[in-house]
């Protein structure tokens, strides 16, 4: 069977049939993981062939990334990248085992989402600006959590940070599960997490939101002030999940995985599926892609310089 992507019959004998690996590089369960599967079920509608979701976790997600950008170039084996990975990791690893900027050959961007800052419930604490003088005025009592040195919370934090003109007392963990439930446990008093993983908490109570890191407001959380309402336009942090292929895959399959992916993220179910997650469908031409990755890079790298921040 000659793959759907496939633009012409003379290329079916490259293209044996097997199924298309969509990579997430994260653990099952994470915001790339709940965009992927729904996506990985519609393009195998649309395309006409089974598509998997394969989550290659570890090393921030470069272990995934790597595994996608040594792969060949034939439209079989796709990143689900995320900001991380793409964007900040290269700026905080000394080596990648791949360069973003030439491993790569973006299709299209599918999730956009922001951060947003919260605290646990019992602080009497309200907004941005308020975390900020009472932090000031005693320090060592008011822990930040984060998901790891350099993490998408970590970097968003800092930028918190030069606008509040304070020096925060950060608690590294091994990722935002552990550090969300400190944080409703007491244990930190702080963080910034991301919309998909902090959303439904928020309406339940669990936690209370003070800032959205972007200049609107969120759907998923329609009271919590957007960033410049709290104060802080500067602290505007969206991060996104897009399609990737390796580096070299040939255009018209790379248009038709375009087109396939546009086609699923825009239907109304899977708008009103991305919503339900805190994740704002946002599809993109390949060039649009590429230029996300690059102005995003470029800023993210300013604030690690800027902070002298290193991977661990």
């Amino acid at each position: 069977m000659v793959p759907a992507f496939v633009t012409s019959a003379s290329q079916a004998q490259d293209y044996p049939d097997r199924a298309i690996q969509l990579v997430v590089p994260f653990p099952p369960g994470g915001p790339a993981d709940i965009v992927a599967r729904p996506l990985a079920e519609g393009l195998s509608r649309t395309l006409g062939k089974p598509v998997v979701v394969v989550n290659k976790s570890g090393a921030s997600g470069t272990l995934g990334a790597a595994y996608v950008a040594k792969a060949a170039p034939d439209g079989y084996t796709l990143l689900m990248g995320t900001s991380n990975e793409l964007t900040m990791s290269p700026g905080l690893f000394e080596r990648l085992p791949y360069d973003p900027s030439r491993d790569f050959a973006p299709v299209s961007t599918t999730v956009l989402f922001p951060n947003v800052l919260v605290v646990n419930k019992d602080l009497p604490i309200h907004s941005a600006k308020e975390l900020a003088e009472a932090t000031r005025a005693n320090r060592d009592r008011y822990n930040y959590g984060t998901s790891g040195t350099g993490s998408t919370n970590h970097l968003t934090a800092e930028l918190y940070s030069a606008a509040t003109k304070l020096k925060f007392h950060y608690v590294p963990y091994r990722g935002g599960a552990p550090a969300m439930t400190d944080l409703m446990g007491g244990q930190i008093q702080a963080m910034f997490a991301t919309m998909p993983s902090a959303a439904s908490l928020i309406n339940a109570g669990s936690i209370r939101a003070l800032m959205v890191t972007d200049t609107k407001r969120w759907s998923a959380i329609p009271k919590v002030p957007d960033a410049k309402e709290a104060g802080f336009p500067e602290v505007k942090v969206i991060s996104f999940n897009g399609v990737l292929a390796p580096a070299g895959t040939p255009r018209p399959i790379i248009d038709r995985l375009h087109g396939a992916i546009v086609a699923v993220m825009n239907t109304p179910e899977m708008k009103a599926r991305m919503a339900e997650s805190a994740g704002e469908v946002s599809t993109s031409t390949p060039e649009a892609f590429a230029q996300t990755l690059k102005s995003d890079f470029e800023g993210w790298l300013a604030v690690i310089k800027a902070n002298n921040i290193r991977a661990e």
